[in-house]
């Protein structure tokens, strides 16, 4: 009997560890002051307490048809992103954002080594031949972020129990981010559903231009 009692005992403690471990989810709605969705908004949970995650990743941006893909990207801060050319040309790819700066002069295939991103904040991308490819990077304080699709969701897992603010950006964003941060606590397996609304700028992106010929840059 003393030994199926402690067999159940262990058994009551592995449970109650997994437990602990299976995280919350929670689904973000963004819309514009329309009502429209909004594609391409960044959104992101910074825990408040102490079950912060750490950990980096790394992330591709390529270059292809003469645009940057995707649009918008996220990344934990000390990520390392690289860019690979899959034209049949060459491109100069820059930044001029105080968080990143850097510069990968005109190239083809993959540059030899990728471009870390040691500081929170967010970078514009561009490309110094084709006055439109732009592109973002949002480089963020935590691993628990998502970009939206275009039906203006995404769903964050994992999420371990504890306070978080949750926040979105997005390159049209008028103001800061942080004005729009909504303060959420989670329990194990807890499902929550925030929306945001955004007040975004005309998208003045300039349009790509016309070919005008099958020649590229040597």
């Amino acid at each position: 009997m003393r030994l199926a009692r402690i067999i159940l005992l262990l058994i009551l403690a592995l449970l109650t560890g997994r437990e602990a471990l299976v995280g919350g989810s929670l689904t973000i709605s963004v819309t514009d002051r329309n009502g429209a969705p909004v594609s391409d908004a960044v959104v992101y949970a910074t825990a408040t307490g102490s079950n912060a995650a750490a950990g980096h990743s790394h992330a591709v941006i390529d270059q292809e048809n003469k645009l940057f893909i995707p649009y918008v990207t996220a990344v934990q801060v000390g990520a390392s992103i690289v860019f690979p050319n899959r034209d049949h040309i060459r491109h100069h790819v820059y930044s001029l954002s105080p968080t990143k700066r850097f510069e990968l002069p005109l190239y083809a295939g993959i540059p030899a080594a990728p471009v870390v991103f040691d500081k929170v904040g967010f970078v514009t991308l561009g490309c110094n031949i084709h006055d439109w490819m732009v592109a973002y990077v949002a480089v963020l304080p935590t691993p628990y972020f998502g970009v939206t699709g275009s039906n203006g969701r995404i769903t964050l897992k994992d999420l371990p129990p504890g306070g978080y603010l949750v926040t979105v950006w997005h390159p049209l964003l008028k103001g800061s981010p942080d004005q729009l941060g909504q303060q959420l606590s989670l329990t194990s397996k807890d499902t929550n559903n925030l929306t945001f609304t955004l007040d975004l700028k005309p998208d003045f992106r300039t349009r790509r231009a016309p070919e005008l010929s099958t020649g590229g840059y040597p």
